[in-house]
């Protein structure tokens, strides 16, 4: 099975943060690999979880080396850029992740790297904010993780295997691509209204319009699923409006 030693993260915001830190206190190398323009914009920074401080190791992407894993943790605008940037991050025996939202990160990735690097990743359950250098967070979640195709298995076993080592909260998948819906489901109706209604989570899950216009959003998910063979259904969007009433 692969061993997983060396760790590259691309993007620095709240996931980065929360999951490189993860590794950094169990004693694991982790680098942020970025542009020569961030990397003099963090090198002296001091970044804080939930009050503890971090100096993070920040590498040039022009003279990164490979990495047993790469993980991608940026926002959707900047998954071109991050796709350039990790260029020299990926070896012969490079696994690669994304921790981003939506289902189609994977494979915009694998249209550069390819898909037999891959392994699928849900984050879930976590209400880590990041404002400057403060991330502050009173739920870490888990990261679920999962192969959709046999070539990755192994990819999802060494990966299952870091994540014991550095005790990173987690669930293995045996359906990966349906929690992937699942969690796009949730952040359709969750996110967009936030924004469309200026409110917090606690206003979508408050009786009136803001909660009908959330639920109705989830529903379009589901038959969208549908239509692509993902089994979602009323009770998983049960389920997770139950997720967010813990956040």
């Amino acid at each position: 099975m692969k061993k997983i030693e060396k760790v590259a993260i691309i993007g620095m915001g709240a996931l980065g943060i929360l999951y490189g830190t993860q590794s950094m206190d169990a004693g694991h190398p982790v680098e942020f690999v970025m542009n020569a323009e961030r990397v003099e914009k963090y090198k002296d920074r001091t970044f804080y979880k939930n009050g503890k401080p971090y100096k993070m190791p920040v590498q040039d992407c022009t003279t990164a080396t490979p990495a047993d894993l790469v993980m991608v943790a940026v926002k959707y605008n900047g998954l071109a850029s991050a796709i350039e940037d990790m260029k020299r991050c990926i070896g012969e025996n490079t696994i690669i992740m994304s921790v981003m939202n939506g289902i189609d990160s994977e494979e915009i990735i694998a249209e550069t790297y390819g898909m037999e690097r891959m392994i699928y990743t849900v984050a879930q359950g976590m209400d880590a904010m990041k404002a400057g250098e403060e991330l502050k967070f009173t739920q870490m979640g888990e990261l679920h993780i999962g192969a959709r195709y046999d070539s990755q298995q192994e990819n999802a076993d060494a990966v299952e295997a870091y994540f014991k080592e550095i005790s990173m909260p987690y669930i293995r998948e045996k359906n990966i691509m349906y929690r992937l819906w699942s969690k796009f489901m949730l952040n359709v109706g969750i996110n967009q209204c936030c924004m469309a209604f200026n409110t917090t989570y606690s206003g979508c899950l408050t009786k009136g319009e803001a909660n009908r216009t959330m639920i109705s959003a989830m529903r379009e998910v589901i038959a969208l699923a549908n239509s692509e063979g993902i089994s979602l259904t009323e009770k998983d969007l049960n389920a997770y409006v139950d997720i967010l009433k813990t956040l």
